[in-house]
């Protein structure tokens, strides 16, 4: 159970950050960087290395403006169930789980960080950019959930479910702010008379 709460932590960290969990995971967690990461590990650990640094540099600096923020959500959006399975086979291959567990742990791992990311994304669609403090406080989730995934999972696995919560309440703030957007009597087909735009 410790190696599930573990692998779900390291994968809600990827719905907010993609390179910087791995990069945290190769230094921090691993004798023989990435050996037991799937895909990177048939990459030589010098260019696994540099194209991780300079993928958490450009995330974490251009997370800072509003223009990078959405280049960056798009590349997101897109690898982020990739980079959560990835991480989920990872923490599963690592404390050597049967092979149908392992691509369990993989299979949500990759739903977490898509679902996590997908939250993100709805925020900065309806506030038109995510605040300057919400990033950091981000950044900072990031780092946490990938030093309590090896280190504490129970705890890791806690703020994992209350991320899930927040997304759970989330998507029915959108579904309510979306529906009276229109008129009384079109509530039923919403985009029918969208004062704003999608």
């Amino acid at each position: 159970m410790l190696e599930v709460l573990a692998a779900l932590s390291l994968s809600a960290a990827v719905g907010m950050r993609i390179a910087l969990p791995l990069l945290l995971i190769g230094l921090l967690y691993s004798d023989n960087l990435w050996a037991n990461v799937p895909i990177l590990s048939h990459i030589p650990p010098p260019i696994v290395l540099g194209v991780l640094v300079s993928w958490s540099l450009i995330e974490l600096l251009c997370s800072k403006e509003r223009l990078g923020q959405r280049l960056l959500q798009i590349v997101q959006l897109v690898f982020s169930p990739l980079v959560g399975a990835i991480v989920g086979i990872t923490v599963a291959r690592t404390t050597q789980l049967d092979l149908p567990l392992t691509w369990l742990v993989g299979i949500l791992g990759g739903l977490l960080a898509f679902v996590m990311h997908l939250v993100q994304v709805g925020w900065a669609y309806r506030l038109r950019g995510l605040p300057i403090w919400v990033i950091f406080i981000q950044d900072f989730l990031c780092v946490t959930l990938v030093l309590l995934g090896f280190d504490a999972p129970q705890q890791g696995g806690l703020i994992v479910l209350l991320l899930l919560w927040i997304a759970i309440r989330s998507s029915t703030e959108w579904r309510l702010w979306y529906e009276h957007q229109s008129v009384r009597k079109e509530r039923k087909h919403p985009r029918q008379s969208k004062q704003e735009p999608d």
